[in-house]
């Protein structure tokens, strides 16, 4: 089902919203976990690029009226993402056995794969609503253009 709520802050857009909510459930559930010889490799890596994502988000949607400008965010978060879900995957297979765990950590991984096809899928979208928006916008300039009378001087 598509969300028809008007977008008025990055708030509003479901990709900033599911990445802040995993970067949360990565500090409840995954951090604490890690072992103490990680801080400094895996546990710092993660902490940075989960917290990256909605960051990363929440910037390049104040530079959306740029041309390339929430193009180039969305790819950073995008890239953050994966990072994300890489990590998440190497400290399930390196230091998580319980089952429960296990579910918890495939399921972040899951949403991390589906934030970077939802960052890809705005990007492309925002990009296509970008286009027909300059689009029109030179349309009704042509149009303004033309149907003002003409002054002789």
């Amino acid at each position: 089902m598509v969300n028809e709520k008007p977008i008025r802050s990055f708030k509003d857009l479901e990709v900033y919203n599911v990445s802040y909510q995993a970067m949360l459930d990565i500090f409840k559930y995954v951090l604490p976990k890690l072992p103490v010889e990680e801080k400094f490799d895996l546990t710092d890596q993660l902490r940075r690029s989960c917290k990256a994502v909605p960051r990363l988000i929440a910037e390049g949607y104040s530079k959306r009226h740029q041309k390339k400008g929430f193009q180039r965010y969305l790819d950073d978060a995008m890239a953050e993402s994966n990072e994300s879900g890489v990590s998440i995957t190497q400290a399930r297979d390196l230091y998580f056995s319980g089952s429960d765990d296990i579910k918890i950590l495939d399921n972040l991984i899951d949403v991390y794969d589906k934030i970077s096809r939802q960052c890809y899928n705005l990007a492309v979208v925002w990009n296509k609503f970008d286009e027909r928006r300059l689009t029109t916008k030179s349309m009704n300039e042509q149009a303004n253009r033309v149907s003002q009378p003409q002054t002789k001087n």
